[in-house]
Order: structure tokens, then C-alpha cells, then sequence
């Protein structure tokens, strides 16, 4: 809605998809500070959060800053902010400073270590660099985080994308958004809390048909011939639950509630890494 409103949300991803849980409806066009309003989202979702859980902050490369990387860690959480490949990075116990582009030079290589970030004085950040250029993609993957290297796996950041598909939802895939004729950004506000309601309610249902009949819901239709075994996700859950949403609805039986949600499991490493060449070998070979 880039010529009427700008949408400043914060997602929880689940199964694939991204939940809105925290957002700011801004006027397109007009300058704006965001910094206020990412520190008030995020200090506003603290409380709701239980203290022993392990949360992953992602956010694209044009959102990263020095500030919300350290806000997060104040908050308990673990950064993991993508940036871009001009910059460079001193991997710790070495003196020379190195573009991106040569600790990763080509698809199919990763690293990781511990080091700073950004030449500049003034923006230099003392962190875990990430950085793999997956089969595929225009452009390597460079993510800061506070994690120990050893722990983290780069492959984490593709969580991010499920956002984009909850974006999707939201406009022509699902709510139809974009279709608006408010002007107000507060009254668009309160429009996004019924449809954040709805895709929690919507995704609830289409989580419990891909989990499929358990002992404690045998009542659901089993659909795993239908929605197959592969890790690729046929059908998006947000269609999957909207759709029996309607069955329900026109068969007038009791409408499905949401009652549980089961997360997949983390991703995994990356796999069988191409080797590095001599010369990377020589800026790669640092303790960790």
C-alpha cells in the first residue's frame, strides 16, 4: 500500500506463514522516525513473552541498525539481522578488515565466526557473522547475531520469508487489503487487528487438518493423501484452514475454534559446503 499507508509489523512465524502480533499503520509519503516505533513494539511484546524461551529476532537487510541489534539483546533476545554485501568484517584475532565478498565468494560456500562488523568507527558492532550463498540465490546471505557460532545456523534466517507470505495473505492471497479505501492510518490500524484475529483463527485450522487426527481431536478429517508427505507444503495453511472454515459453514456444523499450534522443527545446517580456496582458506582460518 506504498502509496497510501506504510505498514511498520512484527510477525511471529509459524508452519510457514507470519502471524502479525505487533504493528504501526503510517501515512505513505511523509518522513517519519521508525526508531521510536520498532523500540515501542518490541518493549510492548517483552511482557509477553516467557523468560525461558529461545527467540530469533529476523529482520531483511534494509531494517538493520546498530541500535535494534543491541535493543534486542537488551530485551533477552538473539538478533539475527541481515545486511548488505558492501560492507566489511575483521574476523577476531586478525588485523586486516575484508570485504564480505571474500569470505564468500561463490554458491555453495559458507563461514562463520566471531569479529566486528563496519569499518566505520562510529558503526563498528562486536558480533557472530553468518554468511552462505545457497544454490539459487542472486546474492549471498551476510546475518549478525550474538550467538555463539557453533550454535547458530545461518539457514535460521529463512524463517524470515514466511512473513512475506503472511503479507500475502493479507492482501490479494487471503484478505484482500488492498482493495482499502481508508485514508485514516488509525482506523486502518483497528482493521489489521481483525484480520491478524482472523489469520491466528484461520492458520490454527489449517495446522490441526495438516497435523491430522490425534488422540485428543479424532474427529478431524484425515487429509494427509491430500496434502502429501515432502517437506515442500502443498497447500498454505491460511487456505487450507479458510477452506474449511467454509465447509463448515455451508454444511452448518460447529465452526472450528483454535486450539493448539504445533511448531516444525528447526532448520538444519547447511550441507556439504563447497571448499574454500587457498586464499580464503588463509582469512577463514581463525578460532571461532
Amino acid at each position: 500500500m506504498g502509496s497510501r499507508f506504510v505498514a511498520l509489523v512484527v510477525c511471529v512465524v509459524y508452519r510457514g506463514i507470519g502471524i502479525p502480533v505487533a504493528w504501526t499503520i503510517l501515512p505513505a509519503g511523509q518522513k517519519e522516525r521508525w526508531r521510536p516505533i520498532w523500540l515501542r513494539m518490541l518493549r510492548q511484546m517483552r511482557p509477553a513473552i516467557p523468560r525461558d524461551w529461545t527467540v530469533i529476532v529476523l529482520a531483511d537487510r534494509g531494517l538493520y541498525a546498530r541500535w535494534l541489534f543491541r535493543r534486542i539483546v537488551r530485551l533477552g533476545w538473539h538478533p539475527f539481522l541481515r545486511i548488505n554485501t558492501r560492507s566489511k568484517f575483521r574476523p577476531a584475532g586478525k588485523a586486516q578488515w575484508y570485504w564480505l565478498s571474500d569470505l564468500v565468494g561463490e554458491v555453495g560456500q559458507q563461514w562463520h565466526g566471531r569479529g566486528t562488523c563496519f569499518k566505520d568507527r562510529d558503526g563498528q558492532l562486536d558480533c557472530t557473522l553468518l554468511a552462505w550463498w545457497g544454490d539459487g540465490y542472486a546474492d549471498p546471505w551476510f546475518v549478525l547475531t550474538d550467538l555463539d557460532p557453533r550454535v547458530s545456523a545461518v539457514r535460521w534466517y529463512g524463517l524470515r520469508g514466511w512473513c512475506e507470505q503472511g503479507f500475502r495473505c493479507t492482501k490479494r492471497g487471503g484478505w484482500q487489503w488492498q482493495q482499502t479505501q481508508m485514508t485514516d492510518p488509525l482506523r486502518a490500524s483497528r482493521i489489521w487487528l481483525a484480520m491478524a484475529v482472523a489469520m491466528l483463527w484461520t492458520v490454527s485450522v489449517g495446522s490441526d487438518l495438516e497435523i491430522g487426527p490425534t488422540s485428543d481431536m479424532p474427529d478431524l478429517p484425515d487429509l494427509r493423501l491430500l496434502l502429501g508427505t515432502s517437506a515442500v507444503r502443498r497447500i498454505r495453511l491460511f487456505r487450507l484452514g479458510r477452506l474449511w472454515l467454509l465447509v463448515t459453514a455451508l454444511t452448518t456444523q460447529t465452526l472450528p475454534l483454535p486450539t493448539r499450534l504445533v511448531p516444525e522443527p528447526w532448520p538444519k545446517q547447511c550441507e556439504s559446503p563447497k571448499p574454500c580456496s587457498a586464499h580464503q582458506e588463509a582469512i577463514l582460518d581463525v578460532p571461532v
